[in-house]
C-alpha cells in the first residue's frame, strides 16, 4: 500500500554539518566546500536514481551545484547558522520511476514558488538491505530566497516557532494532495493521508524515529541473521507497537466485516419488510376489489329481483285488466243479445186479428 512520510530538518553548522556535503552525499556528486577546503566525493554511492535542481526565475546559477551550496555556506557568518534545509519524501512504489520523477518535481517547484529558494533534489532507490518499496527522495533547499543576483533575505517561516509549526503541517497537506492526485491519475486506488492517526480517528500507535545509528545497526543484525528480532531498543519498541497495531487493524477489520455483515442483513430484513409490506397492499387491494365486485353483483341481483317482480307484477295487472276487460265486453255482448232477442219477440207475437 501507499506510504506517507514528509519529515523537514534543518542543516546547522551547530550539529558540525555542511550544506556541501550534504548535497555532495545526497546527489552522488563531487563537491568542494571551499569555506572548510574539504572536497566531499561521492560519485561511487550507489542508489541514486536521479538528482536535478529547480531554482525560481532569473536564477539560472543556481543549476550548478558546487557554486550553489558554496553560496549558500559563504552567505552565513554565524557559527551556529543553519545553511539549508531537507524535506524527506516517500514516493509511492506502485508509481514507475517517470511518475515518482515528476512527483518530486511537482513539490520542488512547490517549495520554490512558496518561499523563493532553490530545490536541489536527489530521488534514491530502496537500500539493497531494506523494504524495497522504499524509493524516497532528499529535496535540500537554502534558507535564503534566490534571485538573478544570487541569494537573498533569510526565510525566517520555517525558523521562527510561532509559524514554523503551522507552514510545515501546510506542507505535509500539500505533499499528500499531490500524491494522492498522482496515484489517481495512474489509476492507483489507495490514498495517503498527512493526519496523525489520532486526527484521523485511528486508534493505531505511531512508532518511534529510528534515527541512522539505530536504522544502521538492525540492519547489519538483519544482515547476518536474517529474520531476527530488533537488537536496538528502539527497534524493540517498534517491533512491540507494530504488533500492537496489527493487532488493532485485525480487530478493527473483523469489526468493519461484521458491520458489513451486519448492515447487509439489516438491509436485507428491510428490503423483506418493505416487501411483505408490498404484497400486503396488494393482497388488501385486492381483497378491497373482491368486496366491491361481489357489492356490485349483490347489487346486481337485488335490482334484478326487482325487475322480475316488477314484471311479474305487470304482467298480473295486465292480465287482470285484460280479464276486467273480457267480461266487459262479454257482458256487453250478452246485453246486446237479450235486447235482439225481445225484439224478436215482439215482431213475431200472436196475430189477435184486430
Amino acid at each position: 500500500m501507499a506510504i506517507y512520510h514528509l519529515s523537514v530538518k534543518s542543516i546547522s553548522r551547530s550539529a558540525g554539518r555542511s550544506v556541501v556535503a550534504a548535497a555532495a552525499y545526497r546527489s552522488g556528486q563531487e563537491l568542494t566546500d571551499e569555506r572548510q577546503g574539504l572536497t566531499h566525493d561521492y560519485t561511487r554511492k550507489q542508489g541514486v536514481e536521479d538528482a536535478f535542481i529547480v531554482a525560481p526565475d532569473g536564477a539560472g546559477w543556481a543549476q550548478d551545484r558546487n557554486a550553489l551550496w558554496n553560496a549558500a555556506e559563504a552567505a552565513e557568518k554565524r557559527k551556529d547558522a543553519k545553511t539549508g534545509r531537507e524535506y524527506e519524501l516517500a514516493l509511492p512504489a506502485e508509481l514507475d520511476a517517470g511518475a515518482r520523477k515528476e512527483l518530486a518535481r511537482d513539490f520542488a517547484r512547490e517549495l520554490v514558488e512558496r518561499y523563493g529558494v532553490v530545490a536541489d533534489v536527489a530521488i534514491h532507490e530502496p537500500g539493497r538491505e531494506g523494504d524495497n518499496r522504499n524509493h524516497h527522495a532528499h529535496i535540500l533547499t537554502t534558507t535564503r530566497t534566490a534571485g538573478a543576483a544570487g541569494l537573498g533575505a533569510k526565510t525566517r517561516v520555517l525558523d521562527v516557532a510561532s509559524t514554523a509549526s503551522a507552514e510545515i503541517e501546510h506542507m505535509r497537506g500539500v505533499w499528500a494532495r499531490q500524491v494522492n492526485m498522482a496515484l489517481e491519475r495512474h489509476q492507483v486506488e489507495q490514498r495517503v493521508d498527512h493526519r496523525s492517526f489520532e486526527r484521523q480517528g485511528k486508534e493505531q500507535e505511531p512508532t518511534r524515529h529510528m534515527g541512522v545509528s539505530a536504522t544502521a545497526m538492525e540492519r547489519q543484525a538483519a544482515r547476518e541473521i536474517p529474520g531476527r528480532k530488533p537488537v536496538t531498543d528502539l527497534g524493540k519498541r517498534n517491533a512491540e507497537i507494530r504488533e500492537r497495531n496489527r493487532v488493532l487493524e485485525a480487530a478493527r477489520k473483523a469489526m468493519e466485516k461484521a458491520q458489513e455483515l451486519f448492515s447487509g442483513l439489516e438491509k436485507k430484513a428491510r428490503l423483506a419488510v418493505g416487501l411483505a409490506r408490498k404484497i400486503g397492499q396488494r393482497m388488501e387491494q385486492q381483497r378491497e376489489a373482491e368486496r366491491q365486485r361481489q357489492e356490485l353483483a349483490r347489487q346486481a341481483e337485488i335490482k334484478r329481483q326487482q325487475d322480475i317482480r316488477a314484471a311479474e307484477e305487470a304482467r298480473k295487472a295486465a292480465e287482470k285488466d285484460r280479464q276486467k276487460q273480457l267480461q266487459q265486453e262479454l257482458g256487453q255482448s250478452l246485453g246486446r243479445s237479450r235486447g235482439r232477442s225481445r225484439g224478436r219477440d215482439y215482431d213475431n207475437g200472436p196475430d189477435m186479428g184486430f
